[in-house]
């Protein structure tokens, strides 16, 4: 019988090492999968490369793994925030790298691993800062600049609903990066409010189809002390 619960966070984590990439869906704090980040400090691993569209705020969720010192490269579209100021003395130290994507360049990177697409052109960031040492080519004479498919060894995602064979939704702006970063990864790991029977999903609000997804966690919030640092 096709299943992709989990028992435990620990199960849904296993196998995650130092050095691993990692996609985490959320836009701002909708979507974050903050027991699966949770789950990963308790993990201890470290030198992770995360790819997220942001780098978290506050004392939770993704900032948690920052100020954990878990992280040795972020790609992101907004790396500043509530950790503006440790991101850039961590850049300056060389113990974090950062790459800065334009949003919907970022989008498109993921969205292009998980077609199969290695790379395409866009003019996005053309003659800037972010498109130098890239290749270029002119269309209709417009300048366009080389982007990469993103890959990443895991995905993190919070799905409102799932079954037990991984299909998902999403409420809201937590779709966010979800869907796309579901088929980038090579595994896909979930926390899902509510699991729910086969056939209980009307098969026209599913977003994501369980195909993408090969481990399912029952969501349970984090209380502010789980994460192991005071604000």
């Amino acid at each position: 019988m096709l299943d992709r619960r989990c028992k435990s966070l620990e199960e849904a984590l296993d196998g995650i090492e130092d050095g691993a990439s990692i996609m985490v869906s959320g836009f701002g704090d909708a979507g974050r999968p903050n027991l699966l980040l949770k789950g990963l400090i308790d993990k201890g691993v470290k030198d992770l490369h995360i790819i997220s569209n942001n780098a978290g705020s506050g004392f939770e969720g993704l900032a948690m793994l920052f100020r954990h010192r878990m992280i040795s490269r972020l790609t992101c579209s907004f790396p500043r925030g509530d950790l503006g100021k440790e991101i850039s003395s961590w850049v300056r130290d060389g113990s974090l790298t950062v790459e800065v994507n334009p949003q919907g360049t970022m989008a498109e990177r993921i969205r292009a691993a998980g077609c199969g697409i290695p790379a395409f052109f866009t003019p996005t960031a053309y003659g800037t800062k972010l498109g130098e040492g890239k290749e270029t080519r002119d269309f209709n004479g417009k300048g366009h600049v080389l982007e990469t498919a993103l890959h990443a060894d895991y995905a993190f995602v919070h799905a409102e609903k799932a079954d037990r064979w991984g299909n998902l939704m999403y409420k809201n702006l937590s779709r966010n990066f979800a869907p796309l970063m579901a088929m980038a990864a090579k595994t896909t790991i979930v926390e899902a409010r509510h699991i729910v029977e086969l056939g209980d999903m009307d098969p026209n609000v599913i977003m994501t189809p369980g195909v993408c997804v090969n481990r399912l966690v029952q969501w349970r919030p984090v209380a502010a002390n789980e994460w192991g640092i005071a604000a």
